[in-house]
Formats: structure tokens, C-alpha cells, sequence
């Protein structure tokens, strides 16, 4: 009998790691709905739904459009796409050295 009551619990333990691991990761990629902005609050991006972004730097705030693929986002202004990586504490990372580099979530 004690055999049959280690075996389920061998599995729950590891499946339960997972899922929490999974729903874990999950829950922070998704960026539709919501705001991004950078350090001193000078840039914002506004994911809104149906792929419309706003991209604001200071006064002046421009249209956009963006994709997302998993963790991939692709901003697209009057022509010119900026790719980001959304990382594991939600926030966005785009081209090294450029005027969109990290933005976190307000």
C-alpha cells in the first residue's frame, strides 16, 4: 500500500513545479493592455488592443502599430520596426544602445 500512495505523489510534485513555472512565465509576456515607459518616464509605449500602440516622447506622441509573437515584439512607426524581447520580470528590452533599450511596466 505505501507503494501505491509514493508513486502519485513522486508525480504530483514535479508536474505541480511546472505548471506553477509555465503559468509563471506566462502571465508577464503579454503586452496588449498595457503601458511601458523607460527610467525617467520620458518615452512611453501604450499597447492597445487590436495591434495599435502610442509611442510618446515627451510632449509628442505618435501612432504605431505592433506584433507579437511569444516574447518577440515588433513596433512598427511611419515605417521604421523596433524589435523588443519581453524578459522574465515583464519588462520590454529593444535594440542595445538606442533611444528604446529597457522599458518597464507602470
Amino acid at each position: 500500500m505505501r507503494r501505491q500512495l509514493a508513486l502519485p505523489k513522486a508525480l504530483t510534485i514535479p508536474v505541480a513545479g511546472i505548471l506553477l513555472v509555465a503559468l509563471g512565465c506566462s502571465s508577464n509576456t503579454k503586452v496588449e493592455g498595457t503601458t511601458y515607459e523607460d527610467n525617467g518616464g520620458v518615452v512611453k509605449i501604450e499597447f492597445k488592443s487590436g495591434g495599435k500602440a502610442y509611442v510618446s516622447t515627451g510632449p509628442a506622441t505618435n501612432e504605431c502599430t505592433f506584433m507579437q509573437s511569444d516574447r518577440r515584439v515588433t513596433l512598427t512607426c511611419a515605417g521604421n520596426k523596433t524589435l523588443f524581447k519581453v524578459d522574465d520580470d515583464g519588462s520590454l528590452n529593444g535594440p542595445p544602445g538606442g533611444m528604446l533599450s529597457r522599458l518597464t511596466k507602470k
